[in-house]
């Protein structure tokens, strides 16, 4: 025991030695001349400390894209048993007909898509010719003004991306119908969203026209806060509050993404049980196919003989 801790300990005042001098001095023989060798060792820190250095100054995901993470809502859809609620979507389209219209698009979704699920087909052809399309042309070749039909994608805010930087100060309001899929969290990140302005902490100072958020990464966004009590009003008596708007209108942009959704599961649970129903025949089935092949013999028989 004795002789094996003295071994350890030499080894480790070699080591240590080693370490305890990292530059090794050689003078010249010249009188004007010296050079100094450095241990291979301290250029192995120094390499290590300048790379970490220049990862960190040149990565810009260290404060740029910074955010706080969304919370896990109970959504109702969220279940595998469960559907859409149908009138939480039609709470939402309020939401986003009355406010959120003015700055975002639906580019994938048209009137007709509403038709069922929103609401009914007259509902839907009153809503549509609310709003003014470009029809044409005529027997004259001319375009003309007409209302709205089920067969026209729902109006654009604005007609190109310059026109909505041109009026939201510089920034570009993303087209919402794809925004559940375009987002890692989802309905979470949508709802955490537009319930999470609050004003900045202290020591932070916002630029003019930027708008503090800590979901949005930065926690820096150009929209400002879209959301305040009783700004809409519910047709079935619902309280519009902050968080039942933002949650309505959640739900509406996860139909839009995934609008078969609720046609998805039924028949994804239809094929699930159709499944399970033919595993015992299709059993039975092939061991009585492959009952010849797995209890066949084989047997070799005697010559005659006249074949020796």
């Amino acid at each position: 025991f004795f002789y094996w801790d003295s071994r350890m300990m030499r080894s480790s005042v070699r080591v240590a030695r080693k370490f305890a001098q990292p530059l090794n001095r050689s003078v010249s023989t010249s009188a004007n001349e010296s050079t100094k060798s450095v241990s291979p060792y301290a250029f192995a820190l120094l390499g290590a400390a300048a790379a970490t250095g220049i990862a960190f100054a040149s990565s810009p995901s260290f404060s740029a894209n910074e955010a706080l993470p969304a919370g896990n809502y109970p959504w109702a859809h969220k279940n595998l048993f469960t559907a859409f609620d149908h009138m939480a979507i039609r709470r939402g389209f309020t939401v986003y007909r009355e406010v959120c219209s003015a700055c975002h698009s639906l580019r994938h979704v048209y009137w007709r898509h509403l038709v069922g699920v929103v609401g009914t087909e007259e509902e839907v052809k009153e809503w549509a010719s609310e709003y003014i399309y470009e029809g044409g042309p005529d027997s004259n070749g001319e375009m003309f003004d007409r209302p709205g039909a089920l067969t026209d994608r729902m109006p654009l805010a604005y007609p190109n991306d310059d026109a909505a930087r041109a009026g939201n100060g510089g920034a570009l309001p993303p087209e919402l119908s794809l925004m559940k899929k375009a987002r890692p969290e989802g309905e979470n990140y949508i709802f955490s969203l537009l319930t999470g302005y609050r004003d900045p902490p202290y020591g932070v100072t916002m630029r003019e026209g930027m708008h503090y958020n800590p979901y949005f990464p930065g926690s820096a966004i150009g929209m400002a806060q879209a959301l305040f009590d009783d700004m809409v009003e519910y047709e079935d008596g619902t309280e519009a509050s902050i968080s039942q708007m933002a949650k309505d209108v959640s739900t509406f942009l996860c139909w839009t993404a995934e609008p078969e959704h609720d046609e998805r599961k039924r028949l994804g649970w239809k094929a699930l049980f159709f499944t399970a129903l033919m595993i015992f025949p299709t059993f039975y089935w092939k061991r009585f196919k492959w009952a010849v092949v797995h209890t066949r013999q084989v047997r070799f028989a005697e010559l005659p003989k006249r074949f020796y």
